[in-house]
C-alpha cells in the first residue's frame, strides 16, 4: 500500500523560505576604492582610508572575507537570525568604506522670518523663535559648517554620528505642519496643512 504525505500551507511556505539561500543586499560584494584597506578582526573590521579610520563591529556568527580588492559577507546558515544579520553587516561595512573614502554630509535649512544660524566655535548657535538661543556642539569626528544665515552642513566619516547630530539639530525646532517655519533636511519634502482659515474660505 502506497503512503502519501500532504504538506500543510504553513509548512509549504516554510520550505519555500528555506530555499532562499541568498540575501539581495548581503550577497553584493563591496568593492574597495583606491587607498582603502580593510583588516578583518574577531567580531569586527578595521577600515582605513584617505579620510580616516573606522572600526565596525559585527556579530561573530557572520563571516567576512577580503579577496581581490572586494569584501564578501557570508552567513553560516539559512536561519532567520543569520539571514537578518547578513544584509545588516554588509550595509554597515559598506558605510564604513564610503565614510573613509568620501565621507558623509547632511544639510539642513532654516525656514521662518528671523530664523538664523551663526557659527560658534566648533558648533552653532540657533535663533529659531525661542526667548533664548540654542547652542549645539558636535562630538568627536563630526564637523559643522554654516552657509549664509539659514543653512547648516554636518560632515563626518561615521554615517551614524552624522545622522544623529543632524537629527538633534532638526529636533531644536521641527517644521510646523501649518506654517513654513522650522528646521528641515535640505532634501526633505514637506506637506503643509491648509489650516482652519483656509477651510472657512473654501
Amino acid at each position: 500500500m502506497e503512503s502519501y504525505s500532504v504538506s500543510s500551507g504553513d509548512s509549504a511556505v516554510n520550505e519555500k523560505k528555506e530555499e532562499k539561500t541568498l540575501s539581495r543586499i548581503g550577497r553584493k560584494p563591496i568593492t574597495l576604492p583606491s587607498g582603502v584597506q580593510v583588516e578583518v578582526q574577531y567580531g569586527g573590521v578595521k577600515v582605513t582610508g584617505p579620510m580616516g579610520t573606522l572600526e565596525q563591529k559585527y556579530h561573530p556568527e557572520v563571516v567576512v572575507k577580503v579577496e581581490d580588492g572586494v569584501v564578501l559577507v557570508e552567513r553560516q546558515s539559512d536561519k532567520k537570525f543569520h539571514h537578518s544579520l547578513h544584509g545588516l553587516t554588509r550595509s554597515l561595512i559598506a558605510n564604513a568604506v564610503t565614510g573613509v573614502s568620501e565621507g558623509f554630509t547632511r544639510s539642513l535649512d532654516l525656514m521662518g522670518v528671523g530664523y538664523r544660524v551663526v557659527a560658534a566655535g566648533d558648533g552653532i548657535t540657533l535663533n529659531v523663535g525661542y526667548s533664548h538661543p540654542v547652542e549645539i556642539h558636535p562630538g568627536p569626528g563630526v564637523t559643522m559648517e554654516v552657509e549664509g544665515a539659514n543653512r547648516i552642513h554636518i560632515r563626518g566619516i561615521d554615517k551614524q554620528k552624522v545622522g544623529q547630530l543632524a537629527a538633534q539639530v532638526r529636533r531644536a525646532r521641527p517644521p510646523n505642519a501649518y506654517k513654513e517655519k522650522g528646521i528641515k533636511y535640505s532634501d526633505e519634502v514637506l506637506h503643509f496643512k491648509p489650516g482652519k482659515a483656509a477651510a472657512r474660505k473654501a
